[in-house]
């Protein structure tokens, strides 16, 4: 079979399209014929050798999408022919709150899914939401697990609470985005980009505010009257920003650090609102469900920037570096 290869971290020119065995299921386990996987930013630090834990060779993708035509000792052979997500991670272990110290993801350290063929735990493999087609299944793992596990396990977003999230336009925040407006949240958006703000205002942002725009912060004191919660990728470039706009109460949730590795953090404002700050990363297996859950009940569909062949894969990840700015780089099977 066919699978997206990087077998150094030298950047996409190690990153090759390579002819390999196709993957046989054991115990437990179900093999999935991929017909669409999509692209994280983590690709792009995993081939400049710029994600912890490093381990190549590798194939690359954690999120797809596909028909399950294989199924190891153990297994009902019914299952072959379901129509499947994936969950993005391995062995999250026995604690909800917390993932275990050997977790990972698909993609490396697991098998990844921009390939023919994968094989995976057969819990790992959920019911495709009715609505979605292939490209739009593959596009949600792993941005709206994350998402969902942000803004409900963590947050505890409330319908009618004002939420702010910043960096609108990448995979996750738009996720968010949709998740959030679905649960009553009235939504704010931050980009650099007034077109990404009107986009994000055409599917249900109440209001944007461009970041380069030195008095966006006063603006969206004033616009919101106090945000509740904060969904932040970025915080090393937004936090002070929009701190003085928290209400008492707020719950801060970082789950990235583009822009940088630390922020500075106003003591008195923390203590006296009574803020909370709260990190998270990917979520746990239930948490999986549940999100494919809700977007199936709320026919919550993402946004696909473009679609490109598993030939074209490598310019996908070309594209996503240089060229993408709204929604998910999705690789058709």
């Amino acid at each position: 079979m066919l699978a997206l290869s990087l077998k150094s971290p030298d950047g996409l020119a190690a990153v090759s399209l390579d002819d390999v065995p196709k993957p046989q299921p054991g115990p437990g386990e179900l093999r999935v014929a991929l017909k669409a996987a999509a692209l994280n930013h983590r690709e792009l630090w995993i081939v400049k050798g710029q994600y912890p834990g490093m381990s190549l060779p590798a194939t690359l993708g954690c999120d797809g999408a596909g028909i399950v035509d294989a199924v190891g000792d153990g297994l009902d052979r019914s299952l072959i022919g379901r129509e499947v997500v994936l969950y993005p991670g391995l062995g999250w272990g026995d604690d909800p709150a917390y993932p275990a110290a050997s977790f990972g993801l698909l993609g490396m350290p697991g098998p990844g899914t921009i390939a023919e063929a994968i094989v995976i735990p057969a819990a790992s493999a959920i019911a495709r939401p009715a609505h979605l087609g292939w490209a739009e299944a593959a596009a949600i793992p792993l941005g709206v697990l994350t998402a969902w596990r942000g803004l409900v396990t963590k947050a505890g977003l409330r319908a009618g609470e004002k939420l702010l999230i910043t960096g609108i336009g990448g995979g996750v925040a738009t996720l968010a985005l949709k998740l959030a407006v679905a649960l009553g949240a009235e939504v704010f958006v931050t980009s650099g980009s007034d077109e990404t703000l009107a986009k994000a205002q055409s599917l249900g942002a109440k209001g944007g505010f461009n970041y380069k725009d030195e008095t966006w912060k006063k603006s969206l004191a004033k616009a919101a009257g106090g945000i509740d919660v904060v969904f932040d990728g970025a915080p090393a470039s937004g936090y002070a920003a929009y701190g003085r706009a928290l209400s008492m109460g707020a719950r801060i949730v970082v789950y990235g650090s583009t822009g940088g590795m630390s922020f500075p953090v106003n003591a008195p404002e923390l203590f006296l609102k009574n803020l909370r700050l709260i990190g998270t990363n990917v979520g746990n297996p239930a948490e999986f469900e549940a999100a494919i859950a809700f977007v199936a009940e709320h026919r919550i569909e993402p946004v696909i920037d473009r679609r490109f062949t598993l030939h074209e894969a490598k310019d996908a990840l070309a594209y996503l570096e240089t060229g993408h700015s709204f929604g998910k780089v999705v690789i058709t099977l």
